[in-house]
C-alpha cells in the first residue's frame, strides 16, 4: 500500500493536490496506507504469503476502507477500518488508516492515539512516521514532526523520500526555518524534479530572500508546464517583474487574464499590488 500524505492548507498544494501527494506531496494515493509495509515486522518486509488468514481478512476490510476515505466517505471508511481491526487487534496498517479517519474528522486525540498504536505494533514503518510527522506539524510540534520524518527517510526500503522531505520542507517552513525548509525541498527536488508542489515552494523561499535567478528557473518549469494555476502564474509575474524582464511580466499577465480572470491574483494584478 502506498503512503497518505496530507499536504499544508495552502492554496498552491490544493491547487497542484491532484498530482502527487494527493497533494505532500506533498504530498499517492490519498488514502492508502503506509509505506507498502506487511505485518508487524519493523523491516516492512512480511510477504503476502506469510500473513495469517486473519490479516488476510483483516487487509480485504482496510482496503475497501482506503477506498471509502478516497471517495470522501469518511464514516463508510471508519466502520471499515473497525472491522479491520476486529478482525487483526495488532494490524498496524489499519491504525495508521484509522488515524487518517480521525484527523479527517478532527478528533485530533484519537488521531494521535491511533498513529501511538501503530508505531507500538510497527515502530520503524515510513510510511506511518511520515503521516504521524505530519500530524504533528499541523499541531506546530514542530521538532517532534522531524523527528518522524527522519525515521521515514532513514528506512532504506522506503520509495517515497521525495514526498517526505516535501513535507518536512513545508513544515519547516510553517516553522520560520527557511534555512532547514530549503535544504529539505532541494533534497525533494533531486529525486522527483517534476512535482510542481516543491519547485512552487522552492520559488517561494528563494524569491523571499531575493535570490531571483534560481527563482526564476523553478517557476518558469512550472508555468511551462500542464500544472500552471493562478498562483504560479502571480509568483511568476513576480518574479519576472523584479527582474526587470518587461515581456515575461506581459506574457505571464495575459495567460492569468485569459486563464484565471476571476482569481484573486488576475485581481491582485489588476491593482498592481505586487507586494501584498
Amino acid at each position: 500500500m502506498r503512503t497518505a500524505t496530507r499536504l499544508p492548507g495552502s492554496t498552491m498544494a490544493l491547487c497542484l493536490a491532484s498530482l502527487a501527494l494527493c497533494g505532500a506531496a506533498l504530498l499517492s494515493g490519498c488514502a492508502m496506507p503506509a509505506g507498502g509495509a506487511r505485518g508487524t515486522d519493523p523491516s516492512g518486509v512480511v510477504l503476502p504469503s506469510e500473513e495469517s488468514e486473519a490479516r488476510k481478512r483483516a487487509r480485504v476490510r482496510l482496503e475497501l476502507a482506503s477506498r471509502y476515505f478516497d471517495q470522501g466517505q469518511t464514516n463508510v471508511a471508519l466502520e471499515e477500518v473497525k472491522l479491520a481491526l476486529a478482525t487483526d487487534p495488532a494490524f498496524a496498517e489499519a491504525f495508521n488508516l484509522r488515524a487518517l479517519v480521525y484527523m479527517r474528522l478532527n478528533d485530533l486525540a484519537l488521531a494521535e492515539e491511533s498513529f501511538r498504536q501503530a508505531q507500538r505494533l510497527s515502530p520503524r514503518d515510513p510510511g506511518t512516521a511520515h503521516n504521524y510527522g505530519w500530524f504533528l506539524c499541523q499541531q506546530r510540534r514542530y521538532d517532534q514532526a522531524v523527528a518522524q520524518f527522519a525515521v521515514a527517510v532513514e528506512n532504506l526500503t522506503y520509495t517515497d523520500k521525495a514526498k517526505t522531505w516535501l513535507a518536512q520542507g513545508m513544515c519547516q517552513q510553517q516553522a520560520g526555518q527557511d534555512v532547514q525548509a530549503e535544504q529539505s525541498l532541494l533534497r525533494s527536488y533531486e529525486l522527483d524534479p517534476a512535482n510542481p508542489i516543491t519547485g512552487y515552494n522552492l520559488t517561494q523561499l528563494l524569491f523571499k530572500r531575493g535570490d531571483l535567478q534560481r527563482a526564476q528557473f523553478y517557476i518558469r518549469r512550472i508555468n511551462n508546464s500542464e500544472y500552471a494555476n493562478a498562483e504560479s502564474l502571480w509568483l511568476g509575474i513576480k518574479v519576472e517583474r523584479s527582474l526587470g524582464n518587461r515581456q515575461a511580466v506581459e506574457q505571464l499577465g495575459t495567460q492569468l487574464r485569459n486563464r484565471f480572470v476571476q482569481s484573486r491574483e488576475y485581481m491582485a494584478l489588476e491593482r498592481q499590488a505586487f507586494d501584498e
